[in-house]
């Protein structure tokens, strides 16, 4: 078998026979042409969009708006195709638009970004990429050039929230426009070339409507969360990575009222709140010298002067937990945070890690008390086999009993087996307990009736 360095093999067409004055044989014989091969192919996108760069004046274009720019250009880029006696014939009208995906966007992402059915893009250097449909991996057609080719693109990106990625800090996380969460390594870490995982947010955020829709919950949980947010109830969702946890905050915070002052906390910024009065804050990683970071911590405690009516801290990973446990100890009612756990009694564990990492020695009853009373709801958001993604439990922190942080579950959701497509199948159940925080509730003039808590099961997956 050719080692994976060698050329691609060339493709034959037939070239039809000239006319004879003797009859035509049964099975004449072939004339092969080669057709254009992928390498001429990339060799005349490279060279036009190297012309395109040199003759035109880019940052012009940058000042239209960015539904014109497109439209404008690609009358230019046409041309330049159509002008390069090499390009191949029948591709002008593809590498017209490929050009233009070079230039204006995130090139041979760019379909893959306006595709809808695309929840994860995975970059695995310049010949593999990757993207999630319905909960399942695909290898794509999409290839770069090379990893010069990645680099270029990426440096596209993380310039545009204004991070860099080198050989001296070979890491980063930034965000597109659309608000889609982007990691990225290279070398000398990644190894077989730039590494890029791309989390997409829609350009409408998912509402209550759609998570019911998708069956993520049943209209029950989705009215007790309501009026949680709405009474100022603190509140962690907790999951695992792609649960949905970010995706169930936005949710969430449409409930908070317009006239709230609302701080936000994020690495990446990928909130999208509707409401008037938001002031989003970003974390900044250090800069070449290592000076300038300002952490999530720091925000934290910043924000604590900002005259915050509720904080809202797109993830927790370390001692930023002890800080906002403060904050909701001290009157920030009604905060949100969202942290990676696999069940709210592991959420309880990571909390007292994290608060371990802010670097204060405190007694293990100290944590679980302050944990107990800064928190009321815990959130458990996981996905299942198949990529259905279930809210698995809605859990009340009661107190605690000696040593114990004690919870108690509402809502709980347990898988039975799969259907025939591979997909999780479960039920939703209500447990039958009635919540401590109903006096809290019903003191924000919150009611429910008597048997909203009955014990029963509320949905099933096999349910039409």
């Amino acid at each position: 078998m050719p080692d994976s360095g060698s050329q691609p093999p060339r493709v034959w067409r037939t070239k039809q026979a000239s006319t004879h004055a003797n009859p035509a044989p049964a099975n004449p014989p072939l004339t092969l042409l080669p057709t254009p091969t992928s390498s001429e192919y990339d060799a005349a996108k490279a060279r036009i969009h190297t012309h395109l760069v040199d003759t035109m004046n880019m940052s012009a274009i940058t000042q239209l708006p960015v539904d014109q720019r497109r439209t404008d250009l690609r009358g230019t880029v046409r041309r330049a195709v159509e002008s390069d006696p090499l390009a191949p014939v029948g591709d002008h009208s593809r590498l017209t638009e490929e050009l233009l995906d070079d230039l204006l966007g995130l090139g041979p992402l760019e379909p893959l970004l306006r595709d809808p059915s695309v929840s994860d893009i995975l970059v695995n250097g310049p010949f593999k990429v990757y993207v999630e449909r319905k909960g399942r991996l695909e290898l794509t057609s999409v290839r770069f050039r090379d990893s010069s080719h990645v680099m270029q693109i990426l440096d596209r990106i993380v310039s545009h929230v204004g991070r860099r990625v080198d050989e001296t800090s070979p890491m980063v996380d930034a965000r597109l426009q659309d608000g889609s969460r982007v990691n990225a390594v290279i070398a000398p870490l990644a190894l077989r070339g730039p590494s890029i995982s791309i989390r997409r947010f829609g350009t409408k955020p998912l509402m209550m409507e759609d998570l019911l829709h998708f069956r993520a919950l049943t209209p029950e949980m989705a009215h007790f969360l309501e009026a949680a947010v709405k009474s100022r109830l603190n509140a962690v969702i907790s999951g695992g990575t792609g649960s949905g946890k970010t995706t169930l905050l936005n949710s969430l915070s449409r409930y908070i009222p317009d006239y709230e002052r609302i701080v936000t906390i994020e690495d990446a910024a990928e909130l999208q709140l509707q409401q008037e009065h938001v002031v989003p804050l970003e974390t900044r990683p250090p800069n070449i010298e290592g000076k300038g970071q300002v952490t999530t911590r720091d925000m934290v405690r910043n924000c604590l002067r900002m005259r915050p009516d509720r904080i809202i801290v797109g993830e927790c990973r370390g001692g930023e937990a002890f800080d906002m446990l403060q904050a909701m100890n001290t009157g920030h009612d009604g905060s949100l945070t969202t942290l990676h756990a696999n069940s709210p009694r592991d959420t309880i564990s990571r909390l007292e890690t994290m608060m371990l990492m802010a670097g204060y020695d405190l007694p293990m009853k100290a944590m679980r008390q302050q944990i107990a009373s800064a928190i009321q709801l815990l959130v458990q958001s996981n996905r299942l086999q198949g990529g259905v993604r279930r809210i698995t439990s809605i859990t009340e922190v009661v107190g605690l009993e000696g040593d114990t942080v004690v919870l108690q579950d509402i809502f709980t959701y347990h898988q039975i087996g799969t259907l025939p497509d591979g997909k999780a199948h479960g039920q939703f159940k209500a447990t039958g307990v009635r919540p401590k925080c109903m006096s809290r509730l019903a003191s924000r003039d919150v009611h429910f009736p008597m048997d909203f808590f009955a014990e029963r099961i509320l949905m099933s997956d096999s349910d039409l």
